[in-house]
Formats: structure tokens, C-alpha cells, sequence
């Protein structure tokens, strides 16, 4: 078990006053804002991918995504490493996970069970403690399923072999317990042009939507896509295949540049949403 530089103490948001408002109030008007732009299925989500970023530039995305969710009380959170610390498959040891809106607790009986599986989901914090990408997420977690409970998980590995098997693993979490699903946190094309970057993610979500995970990879692999997620959304994409899921719902796309103005380097963001069959 890797524990550097925590115990099981609770982790500290370390983004909040960047990528999102550290004011509670404000916050919290923000995202209830940004929910209202969904329309709440009737379905169960069983995946939900939204972006990452600044809540300037992608919190409308992910506020019409989670808006447009409707989530379980267990919540498997994946996400890429950026940091490039910590375990392969990192699962957070410690314990809840605070934002200026509150801690949001972790679902130990579900994180447990997913360690007690096999050697490739490791105990982890390290991966987690700079990381952005799941903690943006949680504020509209805590507003659009307040009840629910998390698992983070970090994926840094590309072996095809451990993702397939991950996420089978993880289908057969979700099979035994009927109020859980995924959260995938990504973003899509970087710093390419606005044409470029619409595209490139065009031909990526259409594996996305068909539930094409091995789709999915070797596209954005083959076609340099820089889809920080490409990676937990592989893992979430072959559970939800191997559920019987057979298509996802692409909610929203846009990019940096309907923000800035500025379309020739953009950062693209997509909304996704897979319900449960």
C-alpha cells in the first residue's frame, strides 16, 4: 500500500480557488446554475463521462451532463493520472474527500471489495493527491446525488490486458450492487485548432457511442488524440459492454475557444451518459 504523504485522513481539495470558486455560496449557486441546463433521465446511469477543466470553460459540459444523470448512491469515480505518481490502477486507502461544499464520503464496503479482487487495484493515495481530474467532478456529485458515495480510481496503465480485465472486474462490482455506476472524468483534444480538435473528437465519441471500447483506444492511439481520459473511459466503456449497454448518449460537445473566442488552440470537452440496461 502506497500512503505517502497521507494517513487515512481526509483529502484536502487542492484546486479549489482555481479551477473552481473556494467560496461555498458561490460554488454552490455556480453548479446548481450549471445542473440546470440538463434534463434528468428517467433511466439509471450506469456511465456518465464529463470534463475536467476550469469551470469557466467546461462547467456548463459538465454541469449538462450530471444535470442530465441519474446517479447511484455508489459512485466508482475513474480518472487519468497527471501526475504520473502513484500505483497503475490506484484506489484512494485514505478516507473522505472534502470540497468547499463539504466532505463527500468514500463507500468502503464497495472499495474493499474492489481491492479484495485481484492484484491490479492497488491501495493507493499518492496518485490522488495532485490530481485534478476526479476532484473537479465532485461539486456536482454532491449537488446533483447528495447521498451518494465514492470510489476514486486513477488509471495510468495503457495494457490492454489490465484494462480489459479491470474492467471486468468492475462490471461484476456494478452487477451485485444494482445502486452503483461510473463516473469517467475527461477531457478531449488539446491544444489543436477548434476544426482539428472537432474532428478528431467527432471520430472518437462515435466510439464512444457505439460502446466500442477497443474502438475507442486504438482510434485515439492511432490518430494521436489527446484524450487525457482515453485510458478510465476504456475501463468504463468494456464494463458497461460487458453489462449488455449498447449505446451512450453524447449530451453535449464544445471547446475552450466558445469561451475565449479564440479557436485556434482549444481544449475540447464532451458530455456522455450510458444507461443502465
Amino acid at each position: 500500500m502506497n500512503t505517502a504523504g497521507t494517513t487515512a485522513a481526509t483529502r484536502a481539495p487542492v484546486v479549489a480557488g482555481q479551477f473552481y470558486t473556494a467560496s461555498a455560496q458561490k460554488l454552490r449557486e455556480e453548479v446548481e446554475a450549471y445542473l440546470q441546463r440538463g434534463t434528468k433521465r428517467s433511466a439509471r446511469t450506469l456511465l456518465a463521462m464529463a470534463p475536467h477543466a476550469g469551470y469557466m470553460y467546461s462547467g456548463q459540459t459538465a454541469g449538462c451532463t450530471f444535470g442530465s444523470s441519474n446517479l447511484s448512491n455508489t459512485i466508482y469515480l475513474l480518472g487519468p493520472n497527471h501526475t504520473g505518481r502513484g500505483a497503475p490502477i490506484s484506489v484512494w486507502s485514505g478516507g473522505s474527500w472534502e470540497t468547499p461544499l463539504g466532505a463527500i464520503p468514500i463507500d468502503m464496503h464497495a472499495r474493499d471489495q474492489l481491492l479484495a479482487t485481484n492484484s491490479f487495484f492497488e491501495a493507493d493515495t499518492l496518485a490522488h493527491i495532485g490530481e485534478h481530474s476526479l476532484e473537479v467532478l465532485l461539486p456536482f456529485i454532491q449537488i446533483a446525488a447528495p447521498e451518494a458515495r465514492i470510489v476514486p480510481v486513477a488509471i495510468a496503465t495503457s495494457n490492454q490486458e489490465t484494462l480489459a480485465f479491470a474492467g471486468t472486474v468492475l462490471a461484476s462490482a456494478l452487477q451485485q450492487n444494482p445502486d452503483s455506476c461510473i463516473v469517467v472524468s475527461s477531457d478531449m483534444s488539446h491544444y489543436v485548432s477548434a476544426e482539428a480538435a472537432k474532428k478528431m473528437d467527432t471520430l472518437a465519441l462515435s466510439y464512444v457511442q457505439s460502446i466500442d471500447a477497443q474502438g475507442l483506444l486504438s482510434t485515439v492511439v492511432r490518430n494521436n488524440i489527446s484524450m487525457c481520459g482515453v485510458l478510465p473511459m476504456t475501463v468504463g466503456l468494456i464494463a458497461c459492454e460487458a453489462l449488455g449497454a449498447t449505446q451512450a448518449k453524447i449530451v453535449e460537445y464544445t471547446n475552450s475557444g466558445a469561451v475565449t473566442g479564440d479557436s485556434s488552440q482549444v481544449v475540447g470537452y464532451a458530455g456522455a451518459i450510458i444507461d443502465r440496461p
